[in-house]
């Protein structure tokens, strides 16, 4: 009687291939080394100098920004309990599905057949629409691409506004509004047109204290004012603070949305891998990241909510009267300059990289370089002012950036490049058809945030 020899499927340890793609021999790195979008010992500019410490501030800067300024209000139509789950929730989801963009990338990387890996795309500039392109080819591709675009312009739209709102109070309303806006556009293009991250690092580290220092002196002011400054001037009123509040449909989707971008970065994420020196280090700098992030969000958010109650205005520095408003946009300003010239940086680099990919004008300092990184920029600061002044409202910019946007980068196609990479998890173990259904179950809620959310 012959022998029947049961076939299992075969199942990859990813910490296991995460290690090898770290060990490979020295002529595998000088191969791979020679298909890198920017060359380390390349005549000209060098981008890869980002430390991790310093991409650790970036993604600090990137989170921390103008979302304070409409979490608050999220929590008011939210109630503090609700708010609160929603902050950790959305957090923790964000950063762990950052944690598995990094692997996907090692494990797709370390998968494939060696030659395919040496002269393709993934190694060093892993941008979310090459990798959506592994499943839906060229179409996908660019579609995914445009889609990171619309991303920033929305972000840089919020992001004037937030600044027209501060050059407004700090002026006492000294100038047309479309005057401040276009102000604000020429600030964020100036920014984001400094060519390196590395050379971005210093500016954030003025960002991200300067905005912190802002939001912590608008949190106390609130402490300390007898009545929120949205509130009536005279007589009695309801503070409406609540544990849980029950908002209709579409109030909570937008106080979800508002909640939900503060944390879910990842698109702009993995273009700092491109410049990092050891992208090894990616995902200790996002844990970090996302952590003090995350408590920040929190315990600045509620201690206002518990303060203003519903009367808490979008941004949220209104709140706090007109003296310590003024006080927290001027310390806060160049941390909103900043954190929006990030994201333009971020989108500027994508079109730059599209354009001058293995040509020696991606790194020497020649006029095709320098016009096409300045055109870059310039175009995406334009279209930036023009959505400000069509939709000149945060919490609404905010919501449709996260829904459009934010949903697909931070929840569906991580999700999906999960499942793409490990679909014999459906045939195997219950632990392992545990974790695939968990990513359709986390693919589910980004397609509600989609629909619901636009």
């Amino acid at each position: 009687m012959g022998t029947t020899v049961e076939k299992h499927p075969t199942f990859v340890d990813e910490n296991a291939i995460g290690q090898q793609l770290y060990n490979v021999p020295d002529t595998i790195e000088q191969e791979r080394e020679a298909h890198e979008v920017f060359k380390q010992h390349a005549d000209g500019v060098d981008f890869r100098t980002v430390s991790w410490q310093r991409a650790t501030v970036i993604f600090l800067k990137i989170q921390f920004a103008m979302s304070i300024l409409a979490v608050p209000g999220a929590l008011a139509t939210l109630g503090a309990v609700g708010g609160a789950l929603s902050i950790v929730g959305w957090m923790a989801l964000n950063t762990c599905k950052c944690r598995w963009i990094s692997r996907a990338i090692n494990i797709l990387t370390a998968t494939a057949d060696t030659a395919v890996i040496l002269g393709d795309f993934r190694h060093r500039h892993p941008e979310c629409h090459n990798m959506c392109g592994l499943m839906w080819g060229r179409i996908g591709r660019e579609l995914v691409a445009v889609q990171i675009l619309v991303a920033q312009i929305l972000i840089t739209a919020a992001g004037i506004v937030s600044i027209d709102t501060a050059l407004n109070a700090l002026s006492n309303h000294g100038a047309c509004t479309a005057v401040f806006a276009l102000v604000a556009a020429v600030l964020v293009t100036g920014f984001s047109s400094v060519r390196t991250f590395s050379r971005l690092g210093w500016l954030t580290w003025v960002g991200f204290v300067t905005f912190f220092i802002a939001v912590f002196i608008f949190t106390v002011a609130v402490t300390q004012q007898g009545r929120p400054a949205a509130a009536p001037a005279t007589g009695s009123f309801d503070l409406g603070w609540e544990n849980v509040a029950y908002p209709g449909f579409i109030a909570g989707m937008t106080a979800s949305t508002n909640i939900f971008i503060s944390g879910s970065g990842s698109m702009m994420y993995i273009p700092v891998i491109s410049e990092m020196r050891n992208r090894r280090d990616y995902r200790k700098a996002i844990i970090v990241a996302g952590i003090l992030v995350g408590v920040m969000y929190l315990t600045f958010s509620l201690v206002v909510y518990r303060w203003c109650g519903i009367w808490i205005t979008t941004p949220a520095f209104g709140s706090a009267g007109t003296l310590f408003k003024k006080i927290s946009y001027g310390v806060a300003l160049p941390g909103l300059v900043i954190g929006v010239g990030i994201y333009q940086h971020v989108a500027a680099k994508l079109i730059f990289v599209r354009i001058l990919r293995n040509s020696s004008h991606l790194q020497q300092n020649t006029a095709v370089h320098w016009a096409t990184w300045l055109g870059a920029n310039l175009v995406l600061g334009v279209l930036g002012f023009i959505v400000a002044e069509a939709v000149p409202i945060l919490n609404y910019l905010l919501g449709l950036a996260a829904a459009l946007c934010f949903a697909p980068f931070s929840l569906v196609f991580p999700a999906m490049l999960w499942m793409y990479d490990y679909k014999h998890h459906r045939a195997g173990t219950g632990k392992h058809k545990a974790a695939y259904g968990m990513h359709v179950f986390i693919v589910l809620i980004g397609l509600f945030m989609v629909v619901g959310g636009t």
